[in-house]
């Protein structure tokens, strides 16, 4: 193998440099470090572009220019986006069994090799420079949704039911004017169909935005006219009975509609911007929403604590995590466990978001001073069993929901917090007292929701070392394990991804986490007491869901912190 020519040399055999200027960056490189090719650009001998045509002389590469260069149809099929963003390259072309692909960095040589695995075929690297490389995935694997509606799907009648207008104002030319109500039906429309669970109309300077939120991800979506961006907002706040004469100040509202027979609601939530309002519609679709127990993709280990966890007679499980990730339909779901003729079970939220036959369900409106501590002590004057308090927000909430627990009712309710454990300092920080926590605690249900990798194109890899060492596990760890990745396909918008499930962490109140509790212990030291004690952590309880192949490591990564191991 002959020995690779050093960049100086290249570029005076290119005559771009002559020995003394080599010679003076040399003796720079040697007082002060650096890369001799960006020491010639700051003395200003050569240019970035004469370092990348050096670069692949040397390392016998062709150079492109990615903003002139364009990729095949076919190679862009063949390179997910999951490829290009982990690999940081963009693929040109296919040739026969070879297909050649753009970086920055031609010395990293693990990028050749873990491609040549990963795409199961001969690959002949070409360089790029940096900049264009990151223009070029940013087009050709940006995040624009792609959903095609059919011609039946076009023919769906959305119907919507509307009360009053709150304006004296005459609107009519301005909200139903036909390019309004067909470009709003086709945004509902597309969102329906790919599951989005919210809608984002967001206005810019210039640009009009739309984006939908589908499993978790935001994806944007062809931009309307800007000149229909006030016209859409004002139909929307028609819809929702808000007051369109007012732009200064958020408000909420709701749209019922119905769509194909099916009952759809949009939660809808304006705030003023210096662009105008921005408008998000969360979506709840009951025809989608499945609020089966059994259903949640939950492992059965986990099935069966969480089953006879909800089945004790008295006691407060709370489940907690960020907002978006599953709990209100978590506890759904263990409610509609629960819900029979024997048992009377009474909900507060904010605000109700499913109907379930054979429950009670209250909403909290602060308004008129209708709080989740009003509510739930009326509530417990109603003689209930099972009491689900949408969220502990204070003092007063979390002192009423331990009332009910003492008294003999199963409460369950949500708290803001990243784990279980620290769980029980945010209501210490409430001003609950240690002994009660004691007293009524049973349970806390951490959880995160990540993304199933779809199975229309799911396919096996071998993950790199930088990838392993992000989820904390050696090569010993995964020996005999398998790990699964979507290369992205028309069944899942060629993200990879179709769906999401759950993973859980769930913390028993022992003993000896309770004589914990009343020592004023820290999250840390009833962490590791809890994990001594059998808990699975929520990194731990993703691991499991890699090595079954129902996500990848990066949602895992995601959605889950490294001292949770």
């Amino acid at each position: 193998m002959n020995e690779r020519k050093l960049l100086g040399q290249i570029l005076k055999e290119m005559e771009l440099v002559n020995t003394s200027q080599i010679q003076e960056a040399l003796e720079i490189q040697r007082k002060e470090g650096g890369l001799i090719g960006e020491i010639l650009v700051k003395l200003k001998y050569v240019t970035k572009d004469d370092i990348l045509l050096a670069l692949a002389a040397q390392h016998n590469m062709e150079y492109v220019n990615l903003d002139e260069t364009f990729p095949t149809e076919e190679a862009l099929e063949k390179v997910s986006k999951h490829i290009a963003k982990t690999y940081n390259v963009i693929p040109l072309s296919v040739d026969d069994d070879t297909i050649t692909i753009a970086t920055a960095d031609p010395t990293d040589l693990r990028v050749f090799d873990d491609l040549k695995m990963t795409l199961r075929s001969k690959v002949q690297l070409a360089l790029a420079s940096p900049d264009s490389l990151r223009r070029a995935l940013d087009r050709y694997y940006d995040t624009k949704l792609v959903v095609h509606l059919s011609e039946d799907d076009k023919k769906i009648n959305i119907e919507f039911q509307t009360k009053g207008v709150k304006s004296g104002y005459n609107i009519e030319d301005v909200v139903n004017a036909a390019p309004v109500i067909k470009l709003l039906n086709f945004i509902l429309l597309t969102a329906i169909k790919a599951k989005a669970s919210d809608i984002h109309f967001e206005p810019f300077e210039g640009t009009f935005k739309v984006r939908y939120r589908v499993d978790g991800i935001l994806y944007e979506m062809e931009s309307p006219p800007t000149n229909l961006a006030m016209p859409l907002i004002t139909r929307i706040k028609v819809l929702a009975n808000l007051d369109i004469a007012e732009t200064r100040l958020p408000q909420d509202g709701r749209i019922m509609l119905t769509v194909s027979s099916k009952p759809v609601d949009l939660r809808v939530s304006t705030l003023p911007t210096i662009f105008g309002e921005s408008v998000v519609l969360r979506v709840l679709d009951r025809s989608v929403v499945n609020l089966n127990l059994e259903n949640l993709g939950i492992r059965d280990s986990d099935l069966q604590l969480i089953t006879k966890l909800i089945s004790i007679p008295h006691g407060i499980i709370i489940v907690t995590g960020p907002t978006g990730s599953g709990k209100t339909t978590t506890l759904y779901s263990c409610l509609n466990y629960l819900n029979g003729e024997d048992v009377k079970i009474i909900t507060t939220e904010d605000p109700v978001e499913y109907d379930i036959d054979g429950i009670i369900q209250c909403p909290v409106n602060d308004d008129i001073s209708v709080t989740y501590a009003a509510l739930l002590r009326t509530i417990l004057r109603q003689d209930p069993d099972i009491i689900l308090v949408g969220e502990i927000r204070d003092l007063e909430t979390a002192r009423t929901a331990i009332e009910a627990s003492l008294t003999g009712h199963l409460v369950f309710s949500t708290l803001h917090t990243n784990d279980a454990p620290s769980a029980i300092t945010r209501l210490i920080d409430l001003g609950v007292e240690p002994y009660l926590i004691c007293a009524t605690l049973e349970a806390i249900v951490a959880q995160r929701l990540v993304r199933k990798i779809c199975v229309h194109c799911k396919d096996e890899f071998m993950p790199t070392q930088e990838m392993l060492f992000e989820l904390g596990l050696t090569q010993t760890d995964i020996k005999n394990k398998k790990f699964y990745w979507g290369k992205g396909c028309s069944e899942c918008n060629n993200t990879g991804y179709r769906g999401r499930t759950a993973i859980y962490e769930i913390m028993l109140l022992s003993e000896p986490l309770k004589e914990l509790v009343l020592k004023n212990s820290s999250t840390e030291q009833i962490r590791i007491k809890a994990k001594e004690e059998g808990l699975k952590t929520l990194r731990e309880s993703g691991i499991l869901e890699i090595f079954d192949g129902r996500t990848t490591i990066e949602e895992v990564v995601r959605e889950t912190l490294m001292q949770e191991t």
